[in-house]
């Protein structure tokens, strides 16, 4: 009889129980869908304000909007509802202390192009296990063994600009585009750089395009060509398989993950680093050859950091006309460049997230399924935390900035793996052109072309010259005076 009731009473006590946390998961659950939607726009159907973002200063879509509604407002882009926040708090708490609550994600017509098996669309085991296959091959340990590669490949890009107008940021693609090439499928890519690179300048044409398959359209000519890309991917695996060589290089490392990738999630990646490795780098080296140009007292100051690298390996002699790893760490001005181009250019502007549930944040409700952009160009350009955000002054970088203010390759789990192999490329090539050879901006025009990324006009024209053979000469301490900047710079 007391067995009886006790069992009666753990039965109605497991029913209450279980009707409890059903009723506070109802409660919170309608609470939340009482939040309001951040204040904001959705612009037109479908499109939303696609065109106002994309055609037009991203500062000034970003400040109107930000002005107006404040630091987290709703947009509609690329097909997709939006939350945008432009704080370093609401950029920590997306993509480092709520991660879980926000999957990586990009526009439909991305997704469809990279491949859903990309390392980009995915968290957990399967991201975990893409993040460290790539990092094998992007760590530094990698990464010196191929320094006289990239090296050769910078001299011989330099070369074929000597004397000539070009089109900086399109021969920066190029260099960034066989570097990447180098990077994924070692001294092979040169066997498969010319299709390779027909089919992709193909497909990144429709990035940023509406996801309309229908013919004639950006999208339908962009998916044609990412099959064909498929395709000679497919025949380089067989070919690979064939030879049975271990590879040190990226493609090496996916072949040889013990638990195998399938050949459709190993060229979904492919495709997915290349992506992320071309434009991006091309771009900064771009704006870094605008703002030298502009900035004569940071040229000198970074043209004597390398000068004094070459002066080194001279007197311990060494060949001075042939980089190492060890070199590209004594290059703290370069680096200051790099970074302070990385924050006022902004490459990428913002990163794409998605809400897996429901989400509170300050009050406002983000619905599952809606994109969130933490806007990285809103935090770089913040005058609380870069005073006088639109001066190009490396000097800033001499101490740290505070952390979540400055994610030019994103931030937490999902920034970007192959930071250092772009450091290191743009670092090679710089030392090339500053020490060889001198350039100048040709045409008056100074203004911004805006697409995918902010480019100066026209891709920036310039002109290459060589410089006149001379012999590297120390300063003379007399002169530190005349040079007040690089002295500081060089602290």
């Amino acid at each position: 009889m007391e067995f009886t009731s006790m069992f009666k009473f753990c039965c109605f006590a497991s029913i209450f129980f279980v009707f409890f946390i059903h009723s506070l998961v109802r409660f919170f659950s309608s609470s939340r869908r009482k939040l309001p939607l951040p204040p904001g726009s959705l612009g037109w159907p479908y499109v939303g304000e696609t065109f106002q973002l994309y055609s037009q200063n991203p500062n000034v879509f970003f400040a109107s909007k930000q002005k107006r509604y404040g630091s987290i407002f709703k947009t509609h882009i690329l097909g997709c509802p939006c939350v945008m926040t432009s704080s370093p708090e609401a950029a920590k708490f997306v993509l480092v202390t709520s991660a879980h609550l926000f999957k990586p994600t990009f526009p439909a017509s991305k997704e469809r192009m990279l491949g859903k098996q990309a390392i980009f669309f995915h968290q957990g085991d399967y991201h975990a296990k893409l993040r460290k296959l790539v990092l094998r091959a992007f760590m530094p340990e990698a990464l010196r063994n191929i320094v006289s590669d990239i090296e050769f490949i910078a001299k011989d890009s330099i070369q074929s600009w000597e004397g000539q107008l070009i089109n900086t940021f399109q021969e920066m693609k190029t260099f960034a585009f066989n570097v990447a090439l180098l990077a994924i499928f070692g001294k092979d890519e040169i066997l498969y750089r010319d299709d390779l690179k027909r089919c992709y300048y193909i497909l990144e044409k429709g990035y940023n395009s509406m996801p309309i398959n229908l013919p004639g359209t950006l999208f339908h000519k962009s998916m044609k060509a990412r099959k064909e890309l498929a395709q000679i991917l497919a025949k380089i695996l067989s070919t690979r398989r064939q030879m049975k060589h271990e590879h040190n290089d990226l493609l090496g490392s996916f072949m040889g993950d013990k638990e195998s990738l399938t050949d459709e999630q190993i060229a979904d990646n492919i495709i997915g680093v290349i992506f992320a490795a071309r434009d991006t780098t091309a771009s900064v080296l771009t704006w870094i050859l605008k703002y030298l140009s502009e900035n004569p007292r940071v040229l000198q100051a970074i043209t004597e950091e390398q000068e004094a690298i070459m002066r080194s390996k001279k007197d311990q002699g060494c060949d001075e006309r042939v980089l190492t790893w060890a070199d590209t760490k004594k290059m703290p001005i370069t680096s200051r460049v790099i970074q302070e181009t990385l924050r006022i250019a902004s490459v990428l502007s913002f990163t794409f997230r998605e809400a897996v549930e429901d989400v509170e944040y300050e009050g406002y409700l983000i619905p599952k399924g809606w994109k969130v952009l933490p806007l990285f160009r809103n935090i770089h350009h913040s005058p609380d935390i870069f005073p006088e955000p639109d001066k190009f002054d490396p000097s800033r970088f001499e101490v740290a900035p505070k952390p979540n203010t400055f994610m030019p390759f994103g931030n937490g789990i999902h920034s970007c793996p192959g930071n250092e192999l772009a450091k290191l490329e743009i670092s090679v090539l710089l030392h090339h052109l500053t020490t060889k050879y001198r350039w100048s901006v040709v045409g008056t025009e100074n203004g911004i072309q805006y697409g995918p990324f902010a480019l100066p006009q026209n891709g920036l024209p310039i002109r290459l010259s060589l410089k006149k053979v001379t012999s590297p000469q120390k300063a003379c301490p007399n002169d530190k005076n005349d040079f007040p900047y690089i002295e500081r710079m060089a602290l």
